[in-house]
């Protein structure tokens, strides 16, 4: 995921915040005062606070920072960029109910994820739109192939790629070999003769 992409995903979680969608814990929100960071800290921030009272009073501490934070992103985009995210806003306000669900879920596992982890998922994802098209559209297809595949079988696969990815290179090889893959793998190093 790219970092524009990572912003527009952040701020759909916090304009779905401001929009009513966040757990309401008033007690909460008035049990102890908030964190000095969650606070509106300019004209702007004090004046977005004030045009959804309601919402902001339920948020807790950490959401109201993470509005923040995100307000402060957007304050800081490009208009193309701005327009990029309200475009992704939008697909994402027009999906199905389970599919807007399936977003936000996923939303939450990359927050939990360490950041190296998720550095390198960007790394991945920017590997991926380098690629021409056309591969493109086949790893896309593939992906869509396996999605559709019975739970134990993707299990399976999954196992065996796990199992591929602990192997040493030349374990790989050999593993091609037996399998007669060579000829698919046109960059693959050709295995020592016997």
């Amino acid at each position: 995921m790219t970092d524009r992409r990572l912003i527009a995903s952040v701020f759909i979680v916090a304009t779905l915040a401001l929009s009513g969608f966040a757990p309401a814990t008033p007690a909460y929100a008035q049990s102890s005062p908030p964190p000095a960071a969650s606070m509106p800290s300019s004209d702007a921030e004090r004046a977005l606070a004030a045009q959804h009272p309601r919402e902001w009073a339920n948020l807790t501490p950490d959401q109201r920072e993470r509005v923040l934070e995100n307000y402060r992103r957007w304050q800081s985009m490009r208009p193309e960029e701005r327009q990029k995210v309200q475009q992704n806003f939008q697909t994402f306000r027009n999906l199905p109910p389970e599919e807007r669900k399936r977003v936000l879920e996923g939303l939450r596992r990359w927050r939990q994820l360490p950041p190296a982890q998720r550095q390198e998922f960007q790394q991945d994802y920017a590997r991926y739109r380098g690629l021409p098209p056309d591969q493109r559209e086949r790893m896309t297809k593939r992906y869509q192939q396996f999605e559709q595949l019975p739970p134990a079988q993707r299990e399976r696969m999954m196992a065996n790629w796990r199992r591929w990815q602990q192997m040493t290179p030349e374990q790989r090889r050999e593993a091609r070999r037996r399998l007669g893959l060579w000829r698919q793998h046109p960059h693959a190093t050709q295995p020592p003769a016997h």
